[in-house]
């Protein structure tokens, strides 16, 4: 295994407690209270996973976080003690993928880490299948009036304009584009991305939505691509 994990949090019991079930179940582990060293150690060590403390006493987990999208594509989960929608939204939208609130079970984030890596691995393990070489069925690339989408080499532009993209939003952008014209439930398409069973308000795939919607420049009342079927879910026509 081996895979290389950040911590952040400034509750030392928290932090050390996940560090130790983290290390048991064979991760490298980096722990940090502080929001600064943890910036340094993201700027200086190859990760595979980050896991944020919201508040922090110096730099918060969603500027970790967003400092973290600005260059790579690893799984970030964000670790809150508050248990309203607030802060789940906004992490999610600079670019979060799980978000896990206090107290919690450490068996719990364990598992969480796994599903992220699987999912992440997987993604890589993908992308670099060269065009040609994949015996999968689907194409490579899309090309919606002006969106151009391709999987293998985890690219987007929109009329020519390059568009990052994370993991998560980039395969969400597939699996509409890859239905093109059919209403995709969030409900299916939560469980075609993350691969785990949907649970009832859950607004994981709207916040996603929206910031895809952000990146596309998409007007808030007339998407262009991106569209809601209220009540049913979403389709790119």
């Amino acid at each position: 295994m081996n895979e290389k994990i950040l911590i952040v949090d400034d509750e030392q019991d928290i932090a050390d407690l996940l560090e130790i079930y983290l290390k048991n179940d064979g991760f490298c582990v980096y722990k940090f209270y502080t929001g600064l060293e943890a910036m340094h150690c993201i700027e200086e060590t190859p990760l595979d996973l980050a896991i944020l403390d919201v508040m922090l006493p110096d730099i918060d987990g969603f500027a970790l976080c967003a400092k973290i999208r600005q260059q790579y594509f690893y799984p970030v989960i964000m670790l809150t003690a508050r248990v309203g929608d607030t802060d789940k939204i906004a992490g999610l939208t600079i670019g979060a993928d799980d978000y896990i609130t206090k107290p919690f079970n450490p068996l719990e984030v364990i598992a969480r880490v796994r599903t992220q890596l699987r999912r992440y691995i997987h993604y890589n393990t993908q992308a670099q299948v060269l065009s040609g070489s994949s015996p999968s069925q689907e194409p490579d690339e899309l090309d919606i009036r002006g969106l151009v989408i391709n999987r293998g080499m985890h690219t987007c532009t929109l009329f020519g304009e390059s568009i990052s993209l994370t993991p998560i939003e980039f395969s969400i952008l597939w699996h509409l584009c890859l239905h093109q014209g059919k209403v995709v439930s969030s409900e299916a398409l939560f469980e075609a991305v993350w691969g785990e069973k949907f649970l009832d308000n859950n607004n994981t795939v709207m916040a996603h939505i929206g910031r895809l919607r952000e990146k596309l420049h998409e007007p808030p009342r007339k998407p262009r691509f991106i569209k809601t079927v209220w009540g049913v879910g979403y389709k790119v026509e």
